[in-house]
């Protein structure tokens, strides 16, 4: 063979290696990651359609010049493929299946040498090859769940022929990123190393399968034939699965019950029988409402971070942060900014709560060594990054400060002027607050342009989302210092603009308005949640605001009134405040809408408590016969139309924010997209319709102008 013989493109190149070895190289021209795109893919035909006319060939290594393997499938354009005719889904299905068994079936010995990242159709090409040698730092998996779909490309035909078949349920139902060492151990991998021994490892593998010290051909055998279970063993194998699978999925997520049945239709077959019924069961869930809003979700997270990256170029590196509040909230944001390496100061008035904030910390920590995801070293190095103090004495060094004390104007007006005479001028000051707006706390600033809101969720280390809020004087320098500080800490950050209540509490108020209005209308409070829950949302309204705290939801009730009264104001005062005057207060103090107990592991646990129905007697204006669907309308319409103003009013710059803001900051159900998502899912014309049924509730219940425009023009937020 010709050592000089290689093929260039903008996506692979082939060189051809000594001994009659090849190596296929993925190296997408100006990108930052390999992803399987139409490109790529028609330039691996073209290598693949080449090694099949050598006559000498010893092996091919499959590698990567990026500092990733193969992240998957260009999602962007594989989902838009996944709305046309089911034929052509099949015909691209079965096209890219005919290209990877045909890698499969080279007259040689294959190798993959993973780096980095080899996920979803990335992962299903390694699985192609005869052999996997993988960097010990690299890890490998198949997400599709996490799209509403399943690997499409031979991945559940694979998988469970090599690592069995409870293993490649697991793999593929969780859709989890594996580890180099789990990777190993279930057989996925046949070696790990260092990163700088990954090629030459490689190369000794394929070396050793030509010599015939591997039995590469076996394995190939194995990876297509029928799966190696018994008729009843398998019927037992995937119908176990099949309930537990079930039940962790949930009623509106098909995808991981999909697999189960897909793998059981095909385990008796061979690769190419097996690829088929693969390839129609895709395309089943591919052509879901599930999969398109999942899919969409993805890709407004993709935007988002694309947006959110743009910031870095105006922002202060932030070397050394600080938090004032050692609370809850403060011991979460120390917490997660040291586990991501940026060290803190944490700042209280005492010791006692020195401690609490460290307790806070050291317990998340402990957790993370529980689950053996961290080694009592690195907790060590964690919680020595963070450093409390009572005093300001080293304030001058720190980059960013958040403030996160007790949520009342006054108050923080106070520490934020105290801090802002004991840092540089140069220092970035943030509030965490939930409702109070950020022009006015910046009022009593000397430098208000170095001030913006950074909006943490509770719990801070479990919640994705940071609102940061900028205010009618700060700067760009100091929102884009708030986001990138927000990602160093692995944070998704959504600038918003400043109002009462920001983008979340600001669209979540409306919600618990409705919910009011079915409490006074007497419909029971357990009831709703169920419907609610049942509707998609993690927790019904009632134990929501149990979680949050009742007098914390007051609070913020009254701040929503006093911004926007035409539509927030109230007369009577509302239940969660009745339920307040009695010194219920949720989960905070074990008295709520339920009252809480703590199981055997300290866990909270809700229970019924009767004395809350003749508490709430007194509030119920007139008995009314609702239906299920009616109660999901009553909520959903005014937090809807609501998140409509919020992007008409510029507070959030786009519909793709707006959506990601709710799904990640409250846990809007993901299968329904967001909640402009779910407006054009139903269409604008009949959601006018439907709010118009229930315009006697008040403002809230009214869709605005532009959705009245938007409803004749038949247009929808997303395209």
């Amino acid at each position: 063979m010709d050592e000089n013989i290689r093929i260039d493109g903008s996506a692979i190149k082939l060189v051809v290696l000594s001994s009659n070895c090849v190596e296929v190289c993925f190296d997408r021209l100006g990108e930052p990651m390999n992803k399987l795109d139409a490109e790529t893919l028609e330039q691996l035909e073209a290598v693949v359609a080449y090694l099949e006319q050598l006559t000498e060939l010893d092996g091919v290594m499959i590698t990567s010049a990026k500092d990733t393997f193969i992240v998957g499938a260009d999602i962007k354009s594989f989902g838009a493929v996944f709305t046309q005719p089911a034929e052509d889904v099949l015909a691209m299905l079965h096209q890219i299946n005919g290209l990877f068994s045909r890698i499969e079936d080279l007259p040689c010995p294959t190798v993959a040498a993973i780096n980095g990242l080899a996920l979803g159709g990335g992962f299903e090409l390694c699985l192609s090859t005869d052999l996997r040698v993988m960097a010990d730092d690299a890890k490998v998996g198949l997400p599709e769940v996490k799209l509403g779909i399943f690997p499409g490309w031979g991945g559940t035909v694979r998988l469970p022929r090599m690592i069995g078949a409870d293993n490649a349920i697991e793999w593929i139902c969780s859709g989890n990123e594996k580890r180099s060492a789990d990777a190993l151990r279930d057989g996925a991998v046949d070696a790990v190393v260092s990163g700088e021994r990954l090629r030459d490892a490689a190369l000794d593998l394929l070396a050793q399968a030509h010599a015939g010290k591997v039995d590469y051909k076996n394995r190939r055998e194995e990876k297509q034939q029928p799966l190696k279970l018994g008729q009843l063993d398998c019927m037992m194998a995937f119908e176990t699965a099949k309930g537990f699978i079930a039940g962790k999925a949930g009623p509106h997520y098909p995808a991981p019950v999909a697999v189960v049945m897909t793998m059981q239709k095909h385990a008796g077959l061979g690769r190419d029988a097996a690829l088929v019924i693969e390839a129609n069961n895709f395309v089943k869930v591919a052509q879901t409402p599930v999969c398109r809003n999942l899919v969409g979700l993805f890709l407004n997270d993709q935007l988002i971070k694309k947006i959110a990256g743009g910031y870095r170029t105006q922002a202060v590196p932030v070397k050394q942060a600080a938090v004032l509040g050692a609370g809850i909230m403060g011991g979460g944001i120390a917490y997660q900014s040291a586990s991501k390496g940026t060290p803190i100061l944490m700042k209280d008035i005492n010791e006692p709560a020195l401690q609490a904030g460290l307790g806070e910390a050291a317990g998340l920590l402990n957790k993370q060594i529980e689950r053996k995801r961290m080694t009592p070293l690195k907790m060590a190095q964690v919680l020595g990054a963070i450093r409390p103090t009572l005093s300001y004495d080293a304030f001058k060094s720190v980059d960013l400060v958040v403030e996160a004390v007790v949520e009342n104007p006054k108050v923080k007006q106070a520490v934020l002027m105290d801090v802002e005479d004991q840092v540089s001028p140069e220092t970035i000051l943030t509030s965490n607050t939930s409702t109070i707006a950020i022009t006015h706390l910046a009022s009593a600033l000397k430098r208000p342009e170095n001030f913006c809101g950074m909006h943490f969720f509770n719990p801070v280390h479990r919640m994705p989302l940071v609102e940061v809020i900028r205010g009618a004087q700060s700067s760009e320098r100091a929102v884009a210092t708030a986001v990138a500080y927000a990602l160093s800490m692995g944070k998704t950050p959504i600038v918003v603009n400043d109002c009462p209540g920001f983008l979340v509490n600001r669209v979540l108020f409306p919600y618990f308005a409705g919910f009011n209005s079915l409490l006074e209308s007497g419909v029971d409070f357990a009831r709703i949640d169920r419907v609610m829950e049942g509707f998609g949302w993690p927790m019904g309204p009632a134990y929501l605001s149990d979680v949050v705290g009742l007098d914390t939801a007051v609070h913020a009730q009254k701040v929503m009134a006093q911004g926007f009264p035409d539509r927030m104001g109230y007369a009577r005062r509302s239940v969660i405040e009745i339920l307040v005057d009695n010194k219920r207060l949720g989960q905070k103090n074990t008295v709520g809408f339920y009252r809480y107990e703590k199981d055997r592991r300290g866990k909270l646990q809700k229970k019924p408590d009767a004395s809350v129905t003749a508490l709430i007697a007194g509030q119920i204006v007139q008995t009314e016969t609702v239906s299920d669907e009616q109660i999901v309308q009553r909520m959903m319409t005014p937090l809807c139309i609501e998140l409509v103003r919020c992007l008409e009013d510029s507070v959030v710059a786009s519909p793709a924010e707006a959506d990601m803001g709710l799904v990640y900051g409250i846990g809007f159900p993901p299968f329904r997209g967001g909640a402009l998502r779910y407006i054009d899912d139903m269409g604008m014309d009949a959601f006018c319709q439907q709010a118009d049924h229930w315009s006697a509730l008040g403002a809230l219940y009214h869709p605005t102008a532009d959705m009245r425009k938007r409803a004749v023009n038949n247009q929808s937020y997303h395209v």
